[in-house]
């Protein structure tokens, strides 16, 4: 069929035709495709513009109902289209050429040739709805359809096999074989919001250093000291502003793709047939310390919404270290366990959420809402009347424990008394006294080998033997499905499994330093390493439950992602329950986990704030990541690739920072030392995609565990032991950092400033949930104790200015605000004062409220409205949150700031250690008042400076007023800023004034 229906005439340069461009075809409205005439007018580009260069074409359709095959046409010549895996050779092929006679090379046909060459086909898809149609008029493609065996060509929708399947090596699968995906996402904030964010901040760093400027030329002569305090305060205020808004420039949001986690890791493939779990395993550590101050029930809730998450069982261990090594707290984890055998098979059942009991029966909402088992009501009341039962036992424990202790310890002195009669022909002397040690007994009828009710040698806090107790058996490698009556709950094809789980109280004796928390963690770290040797690390404290059962796959999306190798750790936001509606004293600290925090991200990632953080275990003993950068220059604006781990035939890496040197010394333990290349490989991201470096293979974590035995058993102790670290880099540059009470931070810098990165993840659903101290007294000694630690930092080789050249120019901004914020109190203090000052002396720190100081005051001042607002924007706080963030600002620098600094300093010159008391969980016993420790007034020396501002500064408004009243000549103006200021300092005292 040739290209047009109509005759054409010969081309040739010397016809009478004006030139005009050819054309080849058109789309209409609804679509489809039409021929066109040279008549039409259209404007084709490049070499296809050239005059007198019309091309006919010709197009071979297959047998339609509007077409039969027919003669073959004459005159076109046919070039045969390029080759395809895609198309067989009978179909679909384009024939051009010219009809010009002029073989010869005559005056026409000169150019010929080179023509020939640009002449290449339009119509290089070969799909068959926009071919299979008459030139003449429009194909009715349904009709042809519908009466004949059409062809669809290739995809997922159809296939045919005798078309498409024998000579081009395709097959359906190849289409239906789903491509790489990502699993995580970043998603940065619109440039609405961010641009306007980061103008406004240049802005206000412009009229700060002009309004500075102003104040040091124009001093007020009347009042220099006034004037000299002001500035200096106002100077240290906007170089402390600089400090916190400069790390913010670049906030970002990420989210996690769970589908796609799951098609990688769990879905059947070649190298995984069976579709086993191919994810790497975590460990989870749950620290402890005080029976009393953290109530077991509290940890209990803890360990039974670990053990119910959403993560395969095999591949998932629980550790929790009691550091008072209390018997209380370890019949109570044994009590835990027992009720987790019926309580994660039905979460499990029931799809439950939260997993712990605790806060899932106070929740206030629907129990029965999405839930569509038959039996999901009865099965409730069941859990919930045994949960009951459960909690009375927990509750009656110490009671439980002190009458066991009680009635052997009777038994013991009745056997010594028999000794003696004994010993004296049956008499007992009068004289003789009977004295025992009152041991702490077990259940079993055994001593207690940790600490005693009543101390005695080896058995006293601080001083007694390490434990460690597998409290649940290692689960089986495949599902253990339950039945009918399991508990007279019907676990039919549940898995009943539970993740192992491990009680450890790490050996204490009276001569070494045990270094708190840190030492516990890093015991947990070695004792876990031996036991299961999970590639990840979840820590968290025993008061903050896993609210969201899928928060351990969100945050494995992103060490499994491209370029997860480099990730230190996964940081989750820190979320509480149990706080006043009114928020009073800033305890949800959402200004910084959801505005600081998230900035951070956008740099080289969140600090670690202590709970809720995965870490990477290679990270944590010290080594480098594969692959980092150095940023060099005054602000760190040139990057270049840092130098890797050298392998054994190089020369070893010389670094001048010690940060950068690798770690040597892990213990003497064989089994440990083994156990790092493990890890380090079960930890590697996915290889399935060319763009993924530093990948393991597929499958390569399908295999059981070895079992566990009395030899690994004992080792895991012997990791335990106070002696163990002697000699090690433990503490030093390996696991947690010791020489700080806020080791977390510390933890942290060390890590990027070896070149790794850290995501935080929030995700749509909290992940985890604690309590937090909603009494002043004991927000205020929570404050003390972090803004102390942040001042050992700043006194130490951990501050940011000695940091390596792996450390982001922002970041380092960062972490050397950390050290600096305390010592904004000194000039807080001053300034909450001033405005009292200025109206005893009748002085303000101006001379006078002129034009010039007025415009910079409203200025700075609406610039920061806005920066507040447009942050508020972008962090997702709402206005009351950041206005009781800056209240308690006030509160806490002027109280909990101030007496850290002096600690601090102490410390530093004078040697003396700094010694903090453990913060009290709440077990929210209280059903008549849950905020009744809110109004509980514990006096504290921090309320001193706080009182005597408030009381100054109203003595001052009362005097300051009566002046202008009884003076012949008054200033008001003076009053005025005075007052104003005044005001200011009392509003932000509000929440302290009213307890």
């Amino acid at each position: 069929m040739a290209g047009s229906s109509h005759p054409r005439r010969p081309l040739s340069s010397s016809g009478g035709e004006a030139d005009r461009p050819v054309k080849f075809t058109n789309r209409t409205s609804s679509g489809r495709v039409v021929s066109l005439s040279r008549d039409d007018e259209l404007d084709t580009p490049g070499d296809y513009a050239a005059q007198n260069d019309y091309i006919n074409y010709t197009v071979m359709m297959p047998p339609t109902p509007d077409h039969q095959p027919g003669d073959k046409p004459d005159g076109p010549t046919v070039y045969p289209p390029p080759s395809s895996r895609f198309r067989s050779d009978g179909q679909g092929h384009v024939k051009m050429g010219s009809h010009a006679s002029d073989a010869d090379g005559g005056a026409g046909g000169g150019n010929s040739a080179g023509k020939l060459d640009r002449r290449v086909s339009f119509l290089k898809n070969n799909n068959k709805s926009m071919l299979l149609r008459s030139q003449t008029q429009d194909f009715d493609h349904n009709r042809w359809l519908f009466e004949t065996k059409g062809k669809y060509g290739i995809g997922t929708a159809f296939w045919q096999e005798d078309q498409f399947g024998n000579d081009t090596g395709m097959s359906m699968q190849d289409f239906m074989d789903k491509p790489w995906k990502p699993l995580t996402r970043k998603i940065h904030v619109p440039a609405a919001v961010l641009s306007p964010y980061r103008v406004l901040i240049v802005i206000r760093m412009v009229v700060l250093a002009f309004f500075l400027a102003w104040r040091i030329r124009n001093p007020n002569r009347e009042a220099m000291w006034l004037w000299g305090m002001s500035i200096v305060c106002e100077i240290w205020f906007a170089f402390s502003w600089l400090l916190d808004i400069l790390p913010k420039f670049n906030p970002i949001n990420r989210t996690a793709d769970l589908a796609a986690l799951k098609d990688k890791f769990e879905a059947p493939s070649p190298s995984n047939p069976k579709g086993r779990s191919d994810l790497p395993g975590i460990d989870v550590f749950i620290s402890t310390a005080d029976a009393e101050k953290e109530p077991p029930l509290v940890t209990a809730n803890t360990v039974l919404s670990v053990l119910a998450a959403e993560y395969p069982v095999e591949k998932l261990a629980l550790y929790i270290s009691d550091d008072g090594g209390s018997i209380l707290t370890f019949e109570a984890m044994a009590e835990a366990v027992k009720f987790a055998e019926i309580w994660v098979p039905f979460c499990r059942k029931h799809d439950i959420e939260p997993r712990n009991p605790d806060s899932y029966f106070s929740q206030k909402t629907d129990p029965t809402k999405n839930k569509k088992l038959a039996d999901f009501v009865k099965d409730r009341r069941w859990i919930k009347r045994e949960y009951d039962e459960f909690k009375v036992r927990i509750n009656g424990l110490p009671d439980v424990i002190k009458k066991r202790c009680k009635m052997h310890n009777k038994n013991e002195e009745m056997q010594e008394k028999k000794r003696i009669k004994e010993k004296n022909e049956g008499v007992l002397p009068p004289d003789e006294k009977v004295e025992i040690t009152k041991a702490t007994w077990m259940a079993d009828g055994t001593h207690w080998p940790g600490t005693w009710y009543d101390s005695a040698p080896d058995h006293a806090k601080g001083d007694h033997a390490g434990i460690l107790q597998i409290m649940s058996k290692v689960p089986e490698y495949d599902p253990v499905m339950g039945g009918p009556d399991e508990g007279r709950l019907d676990f039919t094809g549940i898995d009943i499994r539970l993740p192992l789980f491990a009680y450890v109280s790490r050996e204490k004796r009276k001569c070494y330093d045990h270094n708190k928390k840190a030492g516990a963690m890093n015991a947990l770290v070695r004792a876990s390493a031996i036991l299961s040797n999970g590639p990840f690390i979840l820590n968290l404290d025993c008061d903050h439950y896993v609210y969201n059962s899928m928060a351990f796959r969100e945050g494995m999306c992103y060490m499994m992602d491209r370029g997860g190798d480099r990730i230190c750790y996964i940081q989750f936001p820190q979320r509480f329950e149990g706080i006043d509606p009114s928020d009073r004293y800033a305890n949800h600290n959402t200004v910084f986990f959801d505005g600081n925090m998230r900035a951070l991200d956008g740099l080289q990632g969140p600090v670690y704030v202590g709970t809720g953080c995965m870490f990477r275990r290679y990270a944590l003993y010290g080594f480098p990541p594969p692959r980092a950068n150095e940023y060099t220059g005054m602000f760190g604006q040139i990057k270049t690739p840092a130098k890797t781990i050298p392998s054994d035939e190089e020369e070893p890496l010389t670094e001048e920072h010690p940060d950068l040197n690798l770690p040597k010394k892990f213990g003497n333990s064989t089994m440990f030392n083994d156990s790092i290349a493990v890890a380090e490989f079960q930890g590697r991201p996915l290889g399935d995609h060319f763009s993924v470096k530093n990948g393991r293979p597929p499958g390569a974590l399908i295999t059981p565990r070895p079992p566990l035995d009395a030899p690994t058993a004992a080792e895991a102790i012997a990791v335990i032991s106070c002696w163990y670290e002697d000699n090690t880099e433990w503490g030093d540059r390996v696991g947690w950092i010791y020489g700080s009470v806020t080791e977390d931070v510390v933890t942290g810098y060390r890590m990027h400033n070896r070149g790794w990165r850290s995501v935080y993840c929030i995700t749509k659903r909290d992940a985890f949930r604690g309590t937090a101290p909603i009494n002043l007294t004991d927000r205020l000694h929570q404050v003390l104790r972090w803004a102390t630690g942040s001042v050992e930092i700043f006194f130490s080789r951990n501050n940011a200015i000695l940091a390596t050249r792996r450390l982001k120019f922002l970041q380092r901004v960062a972490y050397l605000n950390v050290g600096i914020y305390p010592f904004t109190s000194f000039f807080l203090v001053t300034y909450c004062f001033l405005p009292a000052f200025s109206l005893f002396s009748g002085h303000f720190i101006v001379q006078s409220l002129n034009v010039a100081f007025l415009s910079y005051l409203l200025i700075i001042t609406l610039t920061l409205v806005c920066i507040s607002l447009l942050e508020v924007k972008w962090s997702g706080i709402a206005l009351e949150e950041w206005w009781r963030n800056e209240q308690f600002w006030v509160i806490g620098g002027s109280s909990a700031h101030l007496v850290a600094v002096l600690q601090g300093l102490l410390k530093v010159i004078a040697g003396i250690e700094i010694s903090f008391t453990l913060t009290s969980k709440s077990a929210a016993e209280d059903e008549d008042d849950i905020y009744a420790d809110l109004y509980v007034v514990k006096w504290t020396a921090l309320f001193v400076v706080p009182l005597m501002i408030i009381v100054v500064n109203l003595v001052a408004l009362v005097i300051g007023l009566a002046r202008q009243i009884y003076s012949v000549i008054p200033q008001w103006g003076k009053l005025f800023g005075g007052a104003f200021f005044s005001f200011w300092v009392l509003a932000h005292m509000y929440p302290f004034a009213k307890g």
